[in-house]
């Protein structure tokens, strides 16, 4: 399941160019069984997400790739009640047996520095505190590249959803690896 906003949505691109359907394909090519959902909502924020939470569960996702939370710094929203929320939909997502991989954000310069550092900050505790498997920045090699960008410079064209994808990897699939491990060893003892 890709639980996220507008990056995860795909605004401004085809459906099949945004990275939950890239994703897709690449583990089709990588032989790992699993359908990918993509559950983004442009404009969505944690408190969005966090209402969204019960919808996401009924798919009884095995993972979550978590990228929720940059509409509340592009906002100027409480950096305590975005990782409140975080960690309230990660609490769910964990008790529902979902293994969950957290997408990290970083802001433009322009909000200033101990707003910047805060925000940045939650995803690195979150992770740390929940063991959570982490991509430290979403747009890792893409962000400010207006190459790999809209006209809007924040959301990504299907060559920037490409490198999201590749970072996207690096995080999932020691997490598939795992569970593939786990799903092969024996049961019972002797």
């Amino acid at each position: 399941m890709a639980f996220g906003d507008s990056l995860t949505a795909g605004l401004g691109v085809n459906r099949d160019d945004a990275y939950p359907a890239q994703l897709q394909r690449r583990l089709d090519e990588l032989d790992y069984r699993y359908r990918v959902i993509n559950a983004g909502v442009s404009g969505d924020t944690t408190a969005g997400g966090l209402r969204r939470v019960p919808w996401v569960l009924g798919s009884k996702p095995d993972v979550v790739i978590l990228e929720l939370g940059g509409n509340d710094g592009l906002r100027g929203l409480s950096l305590e009640q975005t990782k409140h929320n975080l960690s309230r939909i990660i609490e769910q997502l964990r008790q529902a047996g979902a293994t969950i991989i957290l997408a990290g954000m970083k802001l433009p310069p322009n909000y200033g520095q101990d707003y910047i550092r805060g925000f940045e900050v939650i995803y690195q505790d979150l992770a740390r505190h929940y063991d959570l498997a982490f991509i430290p920045f979403f747009l890792e090699g893409v962000a400010a590249s207006p190459a790999l960008n809209q006209a809007d410079g924040i959301h990504p064209t299907r060559e920037g959803y490409r490198i999201v994808v590749e970072q996207v990897l690096k995080a999932l699939t020691p997490v598939l690896q795992a569970r593939s491990r786990k799903s092969r060893a024996p049961h019972g003892g002797s």
